[in-house]
């Protein structure tokens, strides 16, 4: 294993990019769409800023586990991402101004440091393991996606009513 794995994909969303910005770079928020990530939390009172670091508790129906993770990317209304482990995993935002709204797209990198982690982690289980955290992640992004759409459309909504 020495190539990175990845996988992207993207939605539109009904709302400024400042917005989906702002909702996405908020870790504290994960918990409200992602389907395995049940919570995150800055750690030192840090922030959504490059070198910041936060701690997410994950939850799957064979375990639980915390990861640790440093921001790497924070281009204010443009991209928000981070480094899990950190070096084996990274996660980003891209935020797109388009008509109609904002692109979303969330990529996901397995990189070859994290791969190596699961073969002295798991010897000769490693592929069956990489290859389960690749699956969860082709099917967790689409999953996230539309359940960030969903937060922000409605968010959107209420703030427009209220107005």
């Amino acid at each position: 294993m020495t190539a990175s794995l990845t996988f992207a994909d993207s939605i539109l969303i009904n709302a400024d990019p400042n917005t989906v910005y702002a909702t996405v770079s908020d870790v504290t928020r994960t918990g409200e769409w992602s389907p395995i990530c049940r919570e995150c939390w800055w750690d030192d009172g840090d922030g959504p800023q490059v070198g910041a670091w936060f701690t997410g508790r994950n939850v799957t129906a064979d375990r639980e586990w915390e990861t640790r993770s440093q921001v790497i990317v924070a281009d204010d209304g443009r991209a928000f991402g981070w480094s899990v482990g950190p070096g084996r995993v990274h996660w980003t935002y891209r935020v797109e101004a388009v008509d109609g709204g904002t692109r979303l797209t969330e990529s996901w990198e397995f990189l070859p440091e994290g791969q190596e982690f699961f073969v002295e982690k798991y010897g000769d289980r490693a592929d069956e393991q990489v290859a389960e955290r690749t699956a969860a992640a082709r099917k967790g992004i689409p999953e996230t996606l539309r359940a960030i759409k969903r937060v922000i459309e409605q968010q959107d909504e209420i703030s427009r009513r209220r107005a």
